[in-house]
């Protein structure tokens, strides 16, 4: 038998993906057959740090203990839905149970259970030993609209309006989904259209039969909602990337809204010289060459990698290492590669989780910028000004590489280290200097020393790690701290244990 090593796992169960939609919802309750302390991560910690949420207020566990593990946790399940009822936590609301890996270890099927203790009430078993986080929120979806859509609307009833358009897909958990939306709907309502439901994100189940008013769906994730919209049965596109990829969705999204023709080009005209300016400004600069000779990894959910490779390298120019999606293709490196890839050479952007950020401080790779684009990690984005989406996505994305440019350049400059003064306030005071150096021990120090051929090489090899736009800098660098080793140590040649001891010390 195989053994398979997966390191840094990057997705979470469908427990989580599904608990991520029906957290959405004000008029739900969430019951997770869980251990004691097991739902902490999802309910408070990773909401804390995801999206800036204290914790998911309407989730509770059922707190198995181990003689539930013995008898079952039927009773826990009454237990813990009779003590929400006695506080009044269910009233006005849909009571969801949703299991959990543990529970699904010892069978805990309480389907029918739960609907002898409220008919209202439904069992979502979340295949959580099985499935992904994506799998999870697209189960989670279509079992919304199946339980609290699809029975209350007339089959074969035209839309509402044809200028009405869902939003499909953003939800907790979702990177930068405050931004991105915020950038989606403000392109959808630009050329006429206007917003009939943001779901499950600001939606609720009592609202959940309103998705069949819209005309046209936009799925906001390539990764998962576009089940949920071919289940609608109403035209969908997915959200942009990019200028070129944003100006075809509005002419398509135009088209599907009945728009003149001639107002969507006009929105677009108005965007070419407001939000857009600084894609023209910055790209026509005296940094536009850099473009070109820089390149970056990707790493996130399928619509950020495919949308930022369109952008990064077919619009901008820049050269794409590798990417890698999730839920991740086979043709595409898991952790354990993307680490190695790392660590043997570092593009000079990578965008990525906190695992590529650790994975780029083990390698010492100070002349990489790391941008954030997916989860896990330490990262908040609750503001509407950090989208990747859109024009303003492209400005933003734009617009943060030029500064990590500049960044790159400056963190190779020879900088002179000023020290605190010593004596009274100061630190203690040292050993007295020797004698002031002499203009011979000046020209010596600025005279460029021999190398030997296998030092040079050493060099050659170290500086080809380094991305493009900050070579000659770290070259520079790299060479002066070389020979003043050697010089310290009165050597008069760079050999090569002296240029190892240089790539040690960074």
């Amino acid at each position: 038998m195989t053994i398979q090593l997966i390191r840094d796992i990057s997705d979470s169960s469908s427990y989580w993906g599904a608990s991520w939609v029906f957290g959405c919802f004000p008029d739900i309750h969430i019951v997770c057959d869980a251990p004691i302390g097991c739902y902490n991560l999802l309910g408070m910690a990773v909401t804390d740090y995801t999206d800036a949420l204290p914790h998911m207020e309407n989730l509770t566990p059922t707190s198995i203990r181990e003689e539930d593990v013995i008898n079952g946790t039927a009773k826990a399940l009454i237990r813990t839905i009779d003590d929400l009822r006695t506080i009044g936590s269910l009233e006005g609301k849909r009571l969801v149970v949703v299991s959990t890996a543990e529970s699904e270890m010892i069978s805990a099927d309480h389907g029918r259970l739960v609907a002898q203790i409220d008919p209202e009430a439904r069992f979502f078993w979340s295949q959580s030993l099985e499935q992904d986080e994506w799998t999870g929120r697209d189960r989670a979806l279509l079992f919304a609209w199946e339980e609290y859509g699809r029975p209350f609307v007339t089959p074969g009833a035209p839309p509402r309006s044809p200028k009405l358009v869902n939003i499909v897909g953003p939800s907790l958990g979702c990177f930068n989904a405050p931004a991105d939306l915020h950038e989606v709907r403000r392109l959808i309502t630009g050329i006429g259209g206007e917003i009939n439901l943001v779901y499950p994100y600001e939606g609720s189940i009592a609202a959940t039969p309103h998705l069949a008013d819209a005309a046209v769906n936009v799925v906001l994730y390539r990764e998962f909602g576009e089940p949920l919209a071919q289940a609608l049965e109403r035209p969908y596109l997915f959200a942009p990337f990019g200028v070129f990829g944003t100006t075809a969705f509005l002419r398509e999204l135009g088209a599907l809204l009945g728009t003149p023709t001639a107002e969507v080009e006009a929105f677009i005209e108005r965007e070419k010289r407001t939000t857009l300016q600084a894609v023209w400004d910055l790209w026509r600069g005296p940094q536009s060459d850099w473009f070109a000779t820089v390149d970056c990894a990707i790493v996130g959910g399928r619509s950020y990698v495919e949308g930022l490779r369109q952008l990064l390298g077919e619009e901008l120019g820049m050269k794409i290492a590798w990417s890698s999606g999730r839920p991740r293709r086979e043709d595409e490196p898991d952790n354990i590669e993307i680490r190695k890839r790392l660590h043997t050479k570092a593009p000079a952007f990578v965008f990525g989780s906190i695992n590529e950020k650790i994975y780029l401080a083990e390698a010492n790779a100070r002349a990489t910028h790391y941008i954030p684009s997916t989860f896990p990690g330490p990262v908040v984005r609750r503001t509407t000004g950090t989208p990747f989406m859109g024009y303003a996505g492209a400005a933003n994305i734009m617009q943060e590489l030029v500064n990590r440019f500049y960044d790159m350049v400056f963190n190779f400059l020879p900088v002179e280290t000023i020290k605190p003064p010593s004596g009274p306030g100061g630190p203690p005071q040292g050993p007295p200097p020797g004698p002031p150096p002499t203009d011979a021990d000046k020209e010596s120090a600025s005279r460029t020393m021999p190398w030997s051929k296998e030092a040079t090489e050493r060099l050659n090899a170290a500086i080809e790690q380094v991305p493009f736009l900050a070579r000659i800098s770290a070259s520079r660098s790299l060479r002066q701290a070389a020979e003043s080793i050697a010089r310290t140590r009165g050597l008069a040649e760079v050999a090569l244990p002296i240029i190892e001891e240089a790539i040690r010390q960074g």
